[in-house]
C-alpha cells in the first residue's frame, strides 16, 4: 500500500487527525468526484437525462458490490443505510407465531427494536444467545439452542463498540445445518476486513457505504442469497421493484431489486460504486492488515496509561477501540479532542444495551483508524488525549 498516495487522494486529513471510520470514515477524492461529477451533470442536462446518459456505469455499481463480497450482481440491491437493508430483509421474512429470533448480546439498538416490534406484533419469541469467556458469541450454546421453532438467526458480525469480532463463518455453518436463516449486520465490517458471503453462510447480508468503506452517507446495500428471490417478497413495494403488469397484477423482479423502490439518489449510488472501486484498487487484505496494526498500536498506547480502561472483548478484535477515562466525561473529552484536532467519538451503553448492562459499561469512547491514518498520528491523539488527563 502506497501510504502517501492514499493520504493525498484524501482531502480531510488536511483538516484534522480523523480518528472515527466507524461513525464515517473520510471519502476519498475518486467518490467526491464522482458525487460531485453526477450533481453537475444533473444540474446541467437534468436528472432522468443525467440517469441516462451514465447508465451502464450506474448499474456497473452492482457488479462492483457482487464483486468485492464473493455474491452474483442479481443478488444486491443498493439501499438509503444499512438500517433499511437489514430492515428490507427482516421484515419480508415470514415467522410465525411462537418462532424464536436468535441473536448475540452485543446487537445493534436498531436491530433489537426491530426484534421487539414483531416480537409484539407476530407473538415472536427473542432469545439472545450467551457469549464465551472472550465475549464473542458461544457457538455451542447457540448450537444447543437450535430447535424447530428457531425461525432466524440474526447476529451483528462486528458491534458499534467494544472491538469485538463475532465468528460469523462458524454461526453460518450451525444455520445452514439446521436449515434457518442467517441475518448479518456487516456494517461495521464493510471495508475494514474481506468479506466472501459464501464462506459465510449468510442468508442475507446488511451494510452501509460511509463508515469504513469510505462511500458518501446515504448508501448501503443488501445481498439476498439467490435460493431466496424464489419466494420471499419484500414488505413494502413500488412499480420498480414490481411492476404493475395487469390492472389486478404485479410481478416482482426476478432479482434482489424487488427491494429497492424507483426513486434513488443516483449521485450517491455513483460515489458508492467509486468507494469499492478504490477499496479494490487499494487491496481489502492490505486494508485489513493496515487497520489491524493501527488499532493495536492505539491499544497498546491506551493500555500503558492506567487512567484508562480499554472495554475492547473477543479474541479478534476489529479496527474499533474501545475505552473509559476515570472520572472524565464523555462527551467532554470528545469535544475537547476536536478543538484539538483530533475527531474521536463516544457510544452510549443503549447502543449495544444488553452487552452494556451485562458488562455494566457506561458510555464508552472510541477510536477507529483506517488505511489512511499513520502511527505517528495514533501516538499524537493519544498524547493529546492524555494530556487531558
Amino acid at each position: 500500500m502506497d501510504i502517501e498516495q492514499v493520504r493525498s487522494e484524501t482531502p480531510g486529513i488536511a483538516n484534522s487527525v480523523h480518528l472515527l471510520a466507524s461513525g464515517s470514515a473520510l471519502m476519498p477524492r475518486p467518490v467526491v468526484d464522482a458525487v460531485m461529477n453526477h450533481t453537475l451533470l444533473e444540474a446541467q442536462i437534468g436528472g432522468y437525462e443525467a440517469q441516462a446518459k451514465r447508465a451502464d456505469a450506474l448499474d456497473g455499481v452492482y457488479q462492483s458490490v457482487a464483486q468485492h463480497i464473493g455474491s452474483k450482481t442479481r443478488e444486491i440491491a443498493l439501499m438509503e443505510n444499512a438500517t433499511v437493508a437489514w430492515c428490507h430483509a427482516f421484515y419480508a421474512l415470514p415467522l410465525k407465531a411462537k418462532t424464536r429470533i436468535l441473536t448475540c448480546e452485543a446487537e445493534y439498538a436498531a436491530n433489537y427494536v426491530a426484534f421487539l416490534q414483531r416480537a409484539k406484533r407476530d407473538d415472536l419469541t427473542i432469545e439472545v444467545v450467551p457469549s464465551d469467556e472472550t465475549g464473542a458469541l458461544d457457538l455451542d450454546a447457540l448450537e444447543a439452542a437450535m430447535d424447530e421453532d428457531v425461525g432466524l438467526i440474526a447476529i451483528t458480525w462486528v458491534p458499534t463498540n467494544g472491538g469485538l469480532v463475532n465468528p460469523a463463518a462458524d454461526v453460518g455453518r450451525i444455520a445452514k445445518k439446521y436449515g434457518v436463516p442467517f441475518l448479518l449486520d456487516a456494517c461495521q465490517a464493510a471495508g475494514q476486513m474481506r468479506i466472501d458471503v459464501n464462506e459465510l453462510g449468510c442468508d442475507f447480508l446488511s451494510a452501509t457505504g460511509r463508515k469504513f468503506l469510505r462511500g458518501p452517507r446515504g448508501t448501503g446495500f443488501l445481498y439476498v442469497r439467490e435460493q431466496w428471490l424464489e419466494t420471499l417478497e419484500p414488505a413494502m413495494i413500488d412499480h420498480f421493484g414490481a411492476p404493475w403488469v395487469a390492472i389486478d397484477e404485479y410481478a416482482l423482479r426476478d432479482d434482489a431489486r424487488r427491494f429497492e423502490t424507483w426513486e434513488n439518489s443516483y449521485a450517491l449510488r455513483a460515489g458508492l460504486g467509486a468507494a469499492f472501486d478504490y477499496a479494490e484498487s487499494v487491496g481489502i487484505e492490505a486494508i485489513e492488515a493496515r487497520v489491524a496494526s493501527l488499532s493495536k498500536r492505539c491499544r497498546t498506547l491506551l493500555n500503558a496509561n492506567p487512567s484508562i480502561q480499554l472495554r475492547d472483548i473477543g479474541l479478534h478484535q476489529s479496527g474499533i477501540v474501545s475505552f473509559t477515562v476515570d472520572g472524565a466525561e464523555p462527551e467532554k473529552i470528545v469535544r475537547m479532542m476536536v478543538e484539538a484536532g483530533f475527531v474521536i467519538g463516544s457510544s452510549p451503553a443503549s447502543s449495544t444495551r444488553i452487552d452494556a448492562e451485562r458488562r455494566n459499561l457506561p458510555t464508552v469512547l472510541r477510536i477507529a483508524p483506517h488505511y489512511y491514518n499513520t502511527e505517528e498520528e495514533i501516538d499524537r491523539a493519544i498524547g493529546q488525549l492524555e494530556s487531558f488527563l
